[in-house]
């Protein structure tokens, strides 16, 4: 199954990284947050991707074309480097299309940009490429492919506590209290769609405004509710965490590769 991975924008509230860095080339451990991503629908057996690219693309572009399989593996290197011996379970072999959909481009308008490159598929997947997350992708798959709907997105629970004020008119605190967004979902920026998704977008509308208020007039939208791990990379302390938990060896999102399922929570609504 195609997977569609939007790498264009220009990652505003986390450019603190680095002007020069677009946001799915900062590293989360020793390799940069897209390649997570692709590694998570690579251990469910969807190796063939689409890259919407944009801002910084040629930087993208560059890491892709300059990688080589044992960058991110166990090696042998003999021959002072003229033989290189990869160790363990050869990598997946990755089928990926570097589009460049251009920079003032929204989410709609880059999946209106590589529609050809999905025609023909029953399903597709794609992806906001800056969070990370454990679903059981086959579970969620088989769901959606059994609704019959045309749209489906992984809705989850925000990771923030607010500080809840109760205050009289005068201004005067008379409680003070945290509080989880407990009642809150989420999108979480992972999507199945079917082909017809195209017949309800119209170019240049954003993809989650107006062509999703279409599907959810004809009942054609479906969430996927999740409870498990799911994190974002908005903002440099979001980065982070995400990087305290790498070095603490924590990194759920690629529990398949380390042959461990993780535990479905989830409810299916529409």
């Amino acid at each position: 199954m195609k997977v569609v991975l939007f790498c264009g924008g220009l990652g505003t509230r986390i450019r603190e990284y680095g002007e020069n860095t677009p946001k799915p080339m900062i590293p989360v451990g020793h390799q940069p947050i897209i390649r997570h991503v692709m590694q998570y629908y690579s251990d469910f057996g969807h190796n063939d991707f689409v890259l919407c690219l944009g801002y910084k693309a040629n930087v993208i572009k560059d890491f892709f074309l300059d990688s080589r399989p044992q960058t991110f593996s166990d090696c042998i290197v003999t021959g002072a480097g003229q033989t290189v011996e990869v160790l363990g379970k050869p990598a997946a072999d990755w089928r990926i299309a570097l589009i460049d959909t251009g920079i003032w481009r929204n989410i709609g308008e880059r999946l209106w940009a590589v529609r050809e490159h999905v025609r023909g598929e029953e399903l597709f997947l794609a992806n906001y490429s800056d969070g990370l997350c454990d679903v059981d992708l086959d579970d969620m798959i088989q769901r959606f492919r059994d609704s019959g709907k045309i749209a489906c997105f992984l809705a989850v629970r925000p990771p923030l506590t607010y500080h809840l004020v109760d205050a009289d008119e005068s201004g005067l605190v008379q409680e003070f209290r945290s509080s989880n967004a407990s009642d809150i979902w989420i999108n979480g920026g992972y999507f199945i769609f079917r082909s017809e998704i195209f017949d309800y977008m119209r170019e240049g509308e954003e993809l989650v405004l107006a062509p999703f208020a279409r599907l959810i007039e004809e009942q054609q939208l479906l969430a996927y509710k999740y409870e498990g791990f799911w994190r974002s990379m908005d903002t440099l302390r979001d980065w982070q965490s995400l990087q305290d938990m790498v070095e603490r060896g924590e990194t759920p999102w690629l529990s398949r590769s380390r042959g461990k399922e993780a535990a479905p929570k989830h409810v299916i609504m529409t």
